[in-house]
């Protein structure tokens, strides 16, 4: 009897023992966790990210960008002093505002079977019976400073149809050989205001998103070992792989983390996953940077001759002024004059025969955007393709800076897609290099938690079973 009691008593000991075990063990992973969450007041652990204080950061990014002629350290130098305020306030001119585009097109690979989730992967457009009559009349000022309101109480949603007529006199309407899109065709295009619709998360996900990503890469621009492939094979994989980590940013920047509560802000986990955590992208993104910066400066005599005419003098003339100051900036002149060195490619033998593949292979991509089944997706796909694809025809279509000025011409809306995804690749650069350390620094600290916590709840959970059972 006494030793059943003694039994017992060593049982019930043995018990408390192992549930103080397991209250010590859980309080020491709670105690961790906070401390992650201290250390990181602005991260949270399970998804739901908030802005990061930005400061200054050790980068890992140093030397000269592969296949350029500029590093790290100016690029970054030069975005944060030149590029990144002077585009900002370049693209919110009436010209570089206002985005023509043909968003109603069949997919000519396969049946369009995308959908999206939220409200916001739909593009804003104002019917015509919001439209100012003024800005109806062909030969009248458009954009006045006392424009009605339209659309949600936003009068910048207003659409200038006038462009049309007079904006952009001494423009071409010829097409791009290097993209798909037939511009010449008015009748399906329409007018978007790119400030009422920023690329951002809209919900887009699952097979029809992965899809068209697929095709992009495995079809167009599959991924060599790069001891295997000369320059020029390399250029489009880094160049669609740059755009490609440059929207992932965007999209994780502005990303809906409440959909109850409409609460938008930085997914720092998700722009990890996607982007920070392969050093490959990081570069990718540097290089097509640069790559369209040498577009804009090599046709620099060409941007500064033409007519940025909305109708709005002041605003035209702040256009024309921000231009010049991008493209003529002694900075930019003196720190990094030739971004990139087109002259390098399409030489030797095989030079035509690469120049001709390359040039298909992108006109498939472009084409691949009427597949995007998400509306707001493909318009911003379709002008930042049409961007690079306009990068691609200043750089190749002729040798030397006097016969591009003599020969090239331009669409406007290349023009205003070219200057949009400088401005989108700016502020994705900007973002890496203010936070991109800080972000992968807590995310790897976090994924090296979180082992810790499994294996210690692995050890602890025998002991709180045998108390349950």
């Amino acid at each position: 009897m006494a030793e059943s009691v003694m039994d017992n008593k060593s049982k019930t000991e043995g018990g408390s023992r192992r549930l103080w075990a397991v209250f010590f063990a859980i309080t020491a992973l709670i105690i961790a966790l906070a401390a992650a969450s201290t250390a990181s007041p602005k991260i949270s652990l399970f998804g739901k990210v908030n802005k990061l204080c930005s400061c200054s950061q050790q980068q890992k990014y140093t030397g000269i960008v592969e296949d350029c002629c500029c590093n790290y350290e100016t690029a970054n130098l030069l975005n944060e002093e030149v590029l990144y305020p002077s585009l900002q306030e370049l693209v919110k001119t009436p010209f570089f505002r206002y985005f023509k585009v043909k968003l109603w097109c069949d997919c000519p690979f396969w049946p369009d079977d995308g959908m999206c989730k939220l409200r916001d992967c739909s593009v804003c457009e104002c019917p015509d019976n919001e439209f100012p009559e003024l800005f109806k009349r062909p030969f009248r000022r458009g954009l006045p400073s006392d424009a009605p309101i339209c659309q949600e109480g936003k009068p910048e949603a207003a659409v200038d149809r006038t462009l049309d007529h007079r904006a952009f006199r001494g423009w071409t309407v010829t097409d791009n050989p290097w993209t798909n899109d037939d511009e010449t065709n008015n009748d399906e295009m329409t007018y978007v205001n790119l400030q009422l619709n920023p690329e951002r998360y809209t919900g887009y996900t699952g097979p029809s998103a992965r899809r068209i990503w697929d095709a992009v890469y495995s079809e167009n621009c599959p991924k060599y070992p790069s001891e295997e492939l000369c320059q020029e094979e390399r250029l489009l994989y880094k160049l669609i792989s740059g755009l490609h980590s440059s929207i992932s940013i965007h999209i994780a920047a502005d990303y809906l983390l409440d959909e109850d509560t409409n609460s938008w802000g930085e997914n720092l986990t998700l722009m990890y996953d996607r982007v920070l955590r392969y050093p490959e992208r990081v570069r990718n993104l540097y290089f097509t940077y640069l790559f369209v910066l040498r577009a804009v400066t090599k046709t620099a005599t060409y941007l500064e001759q033409a007519e940025y005419n909305t109708g709005n003098p002041t605003e035209d003339l702040k256009a024309h002024s921000l231009i010049r100051q991008l493209l003529y900036n002694p900075k930019l002149q003196a720190a990094c004059p030739l971004p990139f060195d087109e002259a390098k490619l399409w030489k030797g033998q095989r030079g035509p025969e690469l120049k001709q593949k390359t040039q298909e292979q992108f006109r498939n991509i472009s084409a691949l955007m009427d597949c995007v089944g998400c509306e707001k997706c493909r318009l911003w796909g379709k002008l930042q393709v049409l961007g690079l694809g306009t990068a691609l025809k200043i750089l190749f279509s002729q040798n030397g800076e006097d016969k591009i000025v003599q020969t090239l011409q331009l669409q406007r809306n290349e023009v205003i897609a070219l200057i949009n995804l400088l401005n989108r690749l700016s502020e994705s650069v900007k973002f890496v290099h203010e936070k991109g350390a800080a972000v992968e620094r807590i995310m790897e600290r976090q994924s090296g938690l979180f082992p810790f916590a499994s294996i210690l709840l692995q050890k602890v959970w025998p002991f709180s079973s045998s108390l349950l059972s």
